[in-house]
This record gives structure tokens, C-alpha cells and sequence, in this order.
């Protein structure tokens, strides 16, 4: 056997495997950035009081409304993230809330770019955009919902990409 037949077969078979592996990076990122945002969202819906403050210290405006808005935001958008549920819909708000905390308590810490992406905050922006673009994968209610709800392909037509 010649080495570029080798090397083409071992090609073919690492490619075999990333596409058998595909469902993994949206899992992890969900259960990473999901099970975040859960807990901390616990965290805080259970210290109202405690995150008005520092909201009112930070000078966000109306900080109790703010701390019990936040606090459900990132309760139940990291459940429904961490579930693939709604996973799309669910890590817009979240990135809202990722935004406010780069602008108002992580600000006086980023003094360059080097700064900004150093911050946890930006890396969960980062990707909930991406799951908010690409979709909670192939291991989500989301994809299982929409198998389930999809109509039948006429005969010979492809199904979208999106649920096949």
C-alpha cells in the first residue's frame, strides 16, 4: 500500500469520526455555559437583596427591578440552554446580561482588548452567540422536537440540513 493511499484513508477515517463527533461541541458548550448561568441565577434569586445593591452600586438604574429581572434571566435561560430547549431564544437575553456585566461591573478592569477577552464574561457571550446562531445540536429537546415536527420530505427530496 503506498503512503498517499495511507495517508488518504487515515484522512477519511478522521473525518468519519469529527462528523460521529459533531454533536459534542454544542453538548459541551451548552452544559458548560448552561449549568453556569443556573447556578448562579439560583444564587442570586435567593440573595435579591444582596444583588439590588450591588446593581444600585454599580448605578444600574432601578436595581431592584433589574436584580430580580437578571437573576430569573440567567435561572431559566440556563436551564432551557442547559436543556437544549429553546436554546436559540433563550441565550439572546443571556448575552444581554453579558454585555451589561462587560459595561458596568468588569468596565473599570479592561483597559485593552488583551483585558476584554481575558474576561469570562465575553467567552459566555461568545458562546451563547454561537449556540444562539448554530442551534443547541444534535443532543437538545430542540433537535429532537424537530425531528419529531417535521413534515415527511416529498419523495426523493432532501430534508433541511437543519433537521436531517
Amino acid at each position: 500500500m503506498s503512503l498517499t493511499k495511507n495517508i488518504h484513508d487515515s484522512l477519511a477515517r478522521a473525518r468519519w469520526l469529527a462528523r460521529r463527533a459533531e454533536f459534542a461541541a454544542p453538548l459541551l458548550a451548552r452544559l458548560t455555559v448552561g449549568y453556569a448561568f443556573l447556578e448562579s441565577g439560583w444564587g442570586k434569586v435567593h440573595n435579591l437583596d444582596t444583588v439590588a445593591q450591588y446593581f444600585a452600586e454599580l448605578g444600574i438604574p432601578a436595581a431592584a427591578f433589574q436584580a430580580v429581572f437578571v437573576s430569573y434571566v440567567e435561572l431559566i435561560g440556563g436551564a432551557l440552554v442547559l436543556l437544549g430547549l429553546g436554546t436559540r431564544v433563550a441565550a439572546v437575553p443571556l448575552i444581554g446580561t453579558m454585555i451589561v456585566a462587560l459595561i458596568t461591573a468588569k468596565a473599570s478592569d479592561i483597559a485593552s482588548y488583551s483585558d476584554l477577552i481575558g474576561t469570562i464574561e465575553l467567552c459566555y457571550a461568545v458562546l451563547l452567540a454561537w449556540l444562539a446562531l448554530a442551534g443547541g445540536g444534535k443532543a437538545s429537546i430542540d433537535h429532537a422536537l424537530a425531528r419529531r415536527t417535521a413534515v415527511p420530505a416529498a419523495a426523493g427530496a432532501a430534508l433541511p440540513a437543519s433537521i436531517a
